[in-house]
């Protein structure tokens, strides 16, 4: 039996600015990984991942606690209910309509995507952002994020 809240979210966050929307660094930017092997034993944990163009898309790692990882998590009825992401206020585009929470059993994974535009408050320049929640229901084996989910949810929308 899976003990409540034996879960494991990865939270990958690739940031770029106008620079990296076309040519070779575009190419870069679209080879950089949206999931990656946990650290040895890691459970019940935030892994955080943030890679940016000023660091050439290198990734930078952490491990938390699940205090926060981003989106609301709950074990209901012996399944992980995933409620969808928390959206920032300042990114476009809007999202009115989200899709609905998800239901996972023990051993299965998600792939949640969300992608935002923002405006710099210092001259209008855009920058944008994607963050992708890989979130596991149970025990964690390293490679578990490279594999396919087991499910998928795609808010990533033209960001012009």
């Amino acid at each position: 039996m899976i003990e409540p809240m034996d879960a494991v979210v990865q939270r990958v966050r690739t940031s770029w600015t106008k620079r990296s929307r076309g040519g070779p660094e575009a190419a870069r930017r679209n080879a950089a990984p949206t999931a990656f092997p946990l650290p040895e034993r890691l459970s019940c944990a935030l892994h955080e991942v943030a890679m940016g163009e000023s660091d050439s898309f290198e990734p930078r790692m952490r491990v938390g606690d699940l205090s926060a990882p981003g989106t609301v998590l709950r074990e209901v009825d012996g399944l992980l209910r995933v409620d969808p992401p928390e959206v920032t206020m300042f990114g476009m585009p809007r999202r009115h309509r989200r899709p609905p929470a998800v239901r996972l059993a023990p051993g299965e994974w998600l792939q949640w995507q969300i992608n935002y535009r923002f405006v710099g408050s210092c001259g209008g320049d855009w920058s944008y952002r994607l963050d992708t929640f890989n979130i596991l229901y149970g025990p964690a084996e390293r490679d578990v994020f490279l594999r396919v989910p087991t499910r998928r949810v795609d808010e990533r929308r033209s960001l012009r």
